[in-house]
């Protein structure tokens, strides 16, 4: 059924045949959709355009799919991305996830399910966050976070974290001294349980640990098993 969604969305795309397809796909569920035929011209059209959503393949000449998905998560850490390719290989979707994709599609694909991931990373993103009732700044130790500018203070130096990674420390500090259960956060970040994103999720707690070991009273505990507890020692 067709809908009136108005949502950008980037195809990045060599096999034109099947891009053309995507697009038609998306059109006549009431996205507006621009496809582009490599990674360079993808990236150039995020310069110029606001996009909602981007998807990208993989295998591509001029610049491939996670070269561009590198650039994306550094130049614009808001905008969705999920790749839709043939690399199969578990290494792959490791990679595809830690660049920072909310999925990972392989071809051949059901029209369907894409339709339906797609509709989920984008009522995802649309949701404000955190609730207003929720707090958004945070001090651990010698550091002072602010969840809603993406930001670590450290003795008066400022680190923009990524949207990942500012999830994360924020379910970190709200259970601060508690378990933060692993197969929970993963699903609040990502909207579903799965082993690749499971794995995504623990290299931003790497990525944290890393941050954070400027202040050794600081520990991200590990719980076998089970998740994580930031604690702070006296």
């Amino acid at each position: 059924m067709t809908t009136s969604l108005m949502n950008n969305i980037l195809i990045v795309e060599d096999d034109l045949n099947l891009g053309f397809l995507l697009a038609e796909l998306l059109e006549g569920e009431g996205y507006f959709v621009k496809l582009c035929k490599d990674g360079q011209m993808g990236y150039q059209a995020v310069q110029r355009q606001k996009f909602d959503c981007c998807i990208l393949d993989v295998m591509m000449p001029n610049m491939d799919g996670f070269t561009l998905a590198g650039k994306l998560h550094r130049e614009h850490p808001r905008l969705p991305f999920l790749f839709l390719t043939a690399k199969s290989r578990k290494a792959d979707k490791l990679k595809g996830y830690q660049y920072g994709a909310e999925d990972y599609v392989l071809k051949p694909f059901d029209e369907d399910e894409l339709l339906c991931k797609l509709k989920v990373i984008l009522r995802r993103n649309s949701t404000p966050n955190p609730p207003k009732q929720a707090p958004t700044s945070f001090t651990i130790g010698r550091f002072t976070f602010h969840y809603d500018l993406q930001e670590l203070i450290f003795e008066g130096q400022s680190h923009r974290l990524t949207e990942k990674e500012n999830e994360v420390l924020r379910l970190l500090c709200l259970h601060k001294g508690q378990i933060l259960r692993r197969e929970e956060a993963v699903e609040e970040i990502y909207g579903k349980r799965d082993y690749f994103l499971g794995r995504s999720f623990d290299v931003f707690i790497s990525r944290l640990r890393k941050m954070l070991s400027k202040d050794p009273r600081i520990i991200i505990e590990n719980v076998f098993k089970v998740g994580f507890i930031l604690k702070v020692e006296e």
